[in-house]
């Protein structure tokens, strides 16, 4: 009985450390962090996909307290909704407009770009967040792999067909919200349809040379564009990777070992709000602080290849 007295103190002094080390990041988020800081963002105008949860709903929030005009950009009218009851709960500030966008349609992404350039007259701030993570292999209407299409190919065409606007607007910038887990990736530029054993890495090393194409190309028209990896955090983005049955031990767990989104946007934030002059082209980490991009996103060879056969997949001159 002894050993289970002293394991049962230290399984309760152990999960106290936690929550108070929880409670601390938490406060130190609303009292010194990025989301208590930053310019107002009236009259500005804010295009954020996958707004409705995580990361992007977050950034929704901080942004509409600034007065920003925040385009919500979905796929689920329902969960757009909610995210936009949630955040008026706490702020009565900016404007928040939902519009439909599935990004693993090229149709509904020309629909949505064709929306925009017709009834938006600028646009500051573009945020590419949305994504899929360890999804069911699928092939989308366009016949790529899931997370091919949702992660690059969707973002490249979107981006793509509102650069006109950006550049109207300027000085404006595109911002990516990538992932580290990108430096375990590898493109094949031969087959964006078989199911592959790192689908999410491999989709988001795709955008990443796709970023830095773009920023080279975007150099002298006031369009910056930049990189950032907010790191592991507890949203919706993980909902395939855990079975289930195991969600009930997988939940608890993930809430205090993982930043919240609140905590996790606070680099997307910086990047969207910060006065960052002339800059562009670079790679953040999850404070908004600039790091050195990874090695293997350094060949400007398979940027330009990349952007070639997107081009090409998205029918973009048509």
């Amino acid at each position: 009985m002894t050993l289970w007295k002293y394991i049962t103190a230290g399984c309760v002094v152990t999960l106290s450390v936690m929550v108070w080390r929880k409670i601390y990041k938490v406060y130190s988020v609303y009292t010194r962090g990025m989301a208590t800081c930053g310019k107002d963002m009236l009259h500005k105008t804010v295009l954020i996909t996958g707004a409705n949860c995580g990361i992007g709903k977050a950034v929704a929030l901080e942004l509409a307290k600034r007065h920003a005009r925040v385009i919500m950009a979905c796929r689920n009218e329902e969960k757009a909704t909610a995210a936009i009851a949630d955040i008026r709960k706490v702020t009565t500030n900016g404007d928040l407009i939902y519009k439909h966008l599935d990004l693993k349609s090229f149709s509904s992404v020309r629909d949505f770009c064709k929306d925009i350039t017709e009834n938006e007259t600028r646009l500051d701030v573009l945020i590419n967040n949305a994504a899929v993570m360890n999804h069911p292999y699928a092939l989308t209407e366009d016949n790529i792999e899931i997370h091919m299409s949702v992660n690059h190919f969707g973002n490249f065409l979107l981006i793509n067909l509102l650069l006109s606007l950006l550049k109207k607007s300027s000085p404006s910038r595109i911002i990516f919200v990538s992932s580290a887990l990108h430096k375990y990736g590898t493109v094949n530029f031969e087959d964006f349809k078989s199911q592959q054993k790192k689908p999410y890495a491999d989709s988001k090393l795709a955008n990443v040379y796709f970023a830095r194409e773009l920023a080279e190309r975007m150099k002298g028209t006031g369009v910056a564009v930049h990189t950032v990896h907010p790191g592991m955090v507890n949203t919706e983005l993980s909902r395939h990777s855990i079975p289930t049955a195991l969600n009930f031990i997988a939940t608890p767990l993930k809430y205090l070992l993982l930043p919240s989104a609140q905590e996790g946007c606070q680099g997307v934030l910086n990047l969207a709000v910060a006065d960052l002059e002339n800059d562009t082209g670079k790679y953040y980490g999850k404070t908004g602080k600039e790091e050195q991009w990874p090695d293997i996103s350094s060949d400007s060879k398979l940027w330009k290849r990349m952007w070639d056969i997107s081009a090409k997949m998205t029918n973009l001159s048509s």
